[in-house]
């Protein structure tokens, strides 16, 4: 058998094996295994809820069928599809702003075109066409023609979904500025550049992130983009917080600082797992007072009984609260150039007291080659080291963070090098699925 051949079958044995094994799982938790047209919820919704065994086989399908698919396909046919995936977000924005989930809500038969342009005040034509691009990419059912319905994945873009927010955000502002990489690199003022004020949020909305939510031109933007966080937290494995980390062997009453943490949505649920403890979240004060509200609808009782406290911060500058036996960073510093990193970690390092720990929980990209630095499990071959495709979130993430901040997502060695620049000692990378967690210990 040649080489060639043997990567084929060994591809579509991977998928046949991985197949068999979300059968045997699905089974195991008395329920049929996932039907695309279904709007039901999963039992395996969330990264938390699913086994080790069920979510290597769910990569190793995803990273193997997009594998098979790049090996037997015209490579014309493949590199231009990637080159019109600008369209599927643009579409995607269309059926938020329409909510048009929402108007398919208990409605199996689903709406025609016309009804819903009349509902959503669209042109019916244009409506049509934008949700059979989505529904060609498996986002709708389109079940007679001009009559669309929602799916288990459009059910994610309902308007009180999290996730929607987060899709929302990125075919929005970010997508405007994804589109001005390109003219960034092409200048040479600003192609080596890793100053935020050079980067191509700020080249296409004249202004940074940090400043593009202030004022009341943005106030749905700015509460769109608190959701947003939510929603990256619930599919990136938030609720994962709880269980990669020896949470139960803190001292009682241990204190949590989860610095730029936003509203405290990872805490959150860090909080009812492990009631003990104590929550300071600090980030800006705009953010405190969304946290507040936050907290008031999911979690009154630890505001109540004074669980959890909101001070506003300004990390580059500030030192946070003393007293922390846990200093909790959730995807904060890949919002920053190394240099300013540099600057937050000796902030917190002043707080810190000789026994406190510190957490950063943020994507940990991997490389592709074999036998290169191994922050995670690798694949088994054929498959890219990485998993490919089914990772391939944490490598677009890294491009969101050089369109909108000039920063980027950080391998295990770039972690360690800030750290011990900061005056930090790596102690170990407890893997949490998408995103790890760092952890250091002051020097």
């Amino acid at each position: 058998m040649s080489a060639s051949l043997n990567v084929l079958t060994t591809l579509a044995q991977l998928i046949s094996d991985s197949v068999a094994i979300v059968v045997s799982e699905y089974a195991k938790a008395g329920h049929a295994p996932p039907a695309l047209e279904s709007t039901e919820q999963d039992p395996f919704h969330s990264p938390e809820l699913m086994s080790e065994r069920l979510k290597t086989a769910t990569k190793t399908i995803e990273a193997a069928c997009a594998q098979l698919s790049a090996t037997v396909t015209s490579p014309g046919h493949v590199v231009t599809n990637k080159a019109y995936n600008f369209v599927e977000p643009v579409c995607m924005r269309v059926a938020l702003d329409a909510k048009i989930t929402d108007r398919l809500l208990d409605k199996p038969k689903g709406l025609h075109v016309d009804e819903l342009g009349r509902l959503s005040d669209q042109d019916p034509g244009k409506l049509g066409r934008i949700l059979r691009t989505l529904a060609t990419n498996h986002v709708y059912t389109e079940v007679a023609p001009n009559v669309f319905a929602n799916n288990r994945l459009s059910m994610k873009l309902l308007s009180t979904d999290p996730v929607s927010n987060l899709a929302g955000h990125m075919s929005d502002e970010v997508m405007k500025a994804g589109v001005t990489l390109g003219d960034v690199l092409e200048d040479p003022a600003t192609r080596k550049s890793y100053r935020v004020e050079d980067c191509a949020f700020q080249r296409a909305h004249s202004v940074s992130v940090f400043d593009y939510y202030d004022g009341p031109a943005r106030v749905h933007a700015f509460k769109r983009f608190g959701q947003a966080m939510v929603g990256w937290a619930q599919v990136t494995g938030r609720s994962m917080l709880p269980k990669i980390y020896p949470w139960g062997s803190l001292p009682t009453d241990a204190i949590v600082v989860d610095v730029g943490g936003g509203n405290g949505h990872a805490t959150l649920d860090l909080l009812k797992a492990f009631p003990a403890l104590k929550i300071i979240v600090q980030d800006t004060h705009a953010s405190t007072v969304q946290g507040r509200e936050y907290w008031e609808k999911e979690y009154p009782i630890a505001l109540r009984e004074q669980r959890v406290d909101f001070v506003g911060l300004d990390f580059l500058k500030e030192t946070p609260a003393e007293g922390g036996t846990i200093y909790y960073l959730r995807h904060v510093l890949h919002d920053w150039p190394d240099d300013d990193c540099v600057k937050i970690l000796e902030n917190v390092k002043k707080s810190m007291s000789p026994q406190s720990k510190l957490l950063i929980n943020e994507f940990v990209p991997q490389y592709i080659v074999r036998g290169g630095l191994a922050s995670h499990t690798q694949a088994p071959t054929p498959l890219l080291a990485n998993y490919g495709v089914a990772n391939k979130r944490l490598y677009q993430q890294d491009m969101n963070m050089m369109i909108s901040f000039n920063s980027k997502e950080r391998t295990l060695d770039e972690f360690i090098r800030i750290g011990e620049a900061s005056g930090f000692r790596f102690e170990k990378l407890w893997d949490g699925g998408e995103a790890g967690i760092v952890e250091f210990v002051p020097v």
